[in-house]
């Protein structure tokens, strides 16, 4: 008799915002990546919960190595998945709409505006092709993913679109291959609102949300770890587990210092 063989393993990946050159590095840590940055992670499964853009110098190489990483995990046997975050309903949003009006009761609103307040940068909306918006537009919302559920911002409002993940992913879908610019602002201000799981309630919060959706832990990135502690990003090493165990952070706010957290599911806290 044969011993059954071990699962391959889960990876989460927190916010990138454009340091592919991280990215690569904290990759190869893992055993996910090659000197050639090409996939060397067999079966593995890896999923990134979104943010490839905006703030940091090459989203658009971010993108363009994942892409790539879709491809050869799929002919290794491996996965390689990737979640939508606010700064890509940005970036859409810019390519799409640009300067226009969004009608508001609340001043002027342009996608232009809130992109170029994001830390958008004009090379990566120049370097875009119509073979990035077509990814980009058909990745998913909302994941499970070994037993995780999975979601770039820590928000109910994924709720608003849908009773359950299909049902959500498609909503979403509809919307970014459609041209109502006041359904996309929505999905763009719905994503940008965060702790969700925060606070006396926010056990009862996450486990209300997974019993919806599935999942045994919520995992997410969007709110820089720091934030949720109130410490420098520098001084962060792994994720933030919070809301009594049932939610993980892992945004290690790349961006402002902190690291690139690539982490394996289940994670527990060394003792």
């Amino acid at each position: 008799m044969h011993d059954d063989q071990p699962t391959p393993p889960t990876y989460v990946v927190g916010d990138v915002h454009g340091h592919r050159d991280e990215l690569a590095e904290a990759l190869r840590e893992k055993g996910l990546l090659d000197s050639d940055d090409d996939w060397a992670g067999g079966e593995a499964t890896l999923w990134f919960l979104g943010d490839f853009v905006d703030r940091g110098p090459d989203g658009v190489g971010v993108i363009d190595l994942v892409m790539r990483l879709e491809r050869q995990a799929a002919t290794a046997g491996g996965h390689c998945g990737t979640l939508l975050g606010n700064h890509e309903i940005l970036l859409l949003g810019m390519y799409h709409f640009g300067d226009t009006e969004v009608p508001s009761d609340f001043g002027p609103r342009s996608f232009a505006r809130s992109w170029e307040i994001n830390g958008g940068l004009l090379e990566d909306q120049d370097r875009l092709t119509p073979q990035h918006i077509e990814w980009l537009t058909s990745r998913p919302m909302l994941t499970l993913a070994a037993d995780h559920l999975l979601m770039h911002s820590d928000t109910l409002e994924y709720l608003g679109w849908g009773e359950d993940i299909d049902g959500i992913n498609a909503r979403g879908r509809e919307i970014l291959e459609g041209s109502d610019i006041e359904a996309w602002w929505d999905v763009w201000r719905r994503m940008t609102t965060r702790y969700a799981f925060r606070g006396p309630e926010g056990a009862d919060v996450a486990q209300q949300l997974m019993d919806r959706l599935g999942g045994e832990r919520i995992v997410h990135g969007h709110s820089v770890i720091a934030d949720q502690l109130g410490i420098h990003p520098a001084q962060i090493e792994g994720p933030y587990l919070y809301a009594g165990g049932k939610a993980l952070g892992i945004d290690g706010g790349l961006f402002v210092g902190g690291p690139c957290l690539i982490i394996p599911l289940p994670w527990e806290p060394e003792d």
